[in-house]
């Protein structure tokens, strides 16, 4: 009797519907790339360093170049009219060598604070190891040198 009708027997399609799901992934791709740039983890956050207060008006200075060649010198303020007055400069040719004449300078005048004037080519590393070996010497105020 059915056959009279007209009725036509429905196949079941066993297909996934895909749709929601391409519109569910378009949407968290959407969010991955919005929330991807505010987290940066490769960004140091430097503290900003103001003027010092009192900045020593003797001190050692040591100058260090890209070429290996550093130099030492001792600055006064004794001069005429509180004018830069180089006592004596000194270059060396290797850090022991630097080293060595840091501690000469050092056991003459122990109250002297070092500054360490590095060229922005250097390697931190180096930079790191004249303070490191300054300090092992024993002296208490390195402080480093900026524009």
């Amino acid at each position: 009797m059915s056959s009279l009708r007209g009725e036509r027997k429905r196949k079941f399609k066993a297909e996934i519907n895909v749709v929601p799901y391409i519109d569910v992934m378009l949407v968290l791709l959407v969010i991955f790339m919005v929330a991807a740039p505010m987290t940066n983890p490769s960004v140091i956050n430097l503290p900003t360093a103001g003027q010092s207060t009192q900045p020593p008006s003797d001190y050692i200075e040591i100058a260090l170049r890209p070429d290996a060649k550093a130099s030492i010198s001792l600055n006064s303020k004794a001069g005429a009219n509180g004018v830069n007055k180089q006592e004596s400069k000194e270059e060396a040719a290797d850090r022991k060598q630097l080293m060595q004449k840091l501690r000469e300078y050092h056991d003459a005048r122990p109250e002297l604070a070092v500054l360490l004037s590095a060229d922005k080519e250097m390697r931190y590393d180096d930079v790191i190891q004249v303070i490191s070996e300054a300090k092992k010497i024993g002296i208490n105020r390195v402080g480093l040198a900026t524009k």
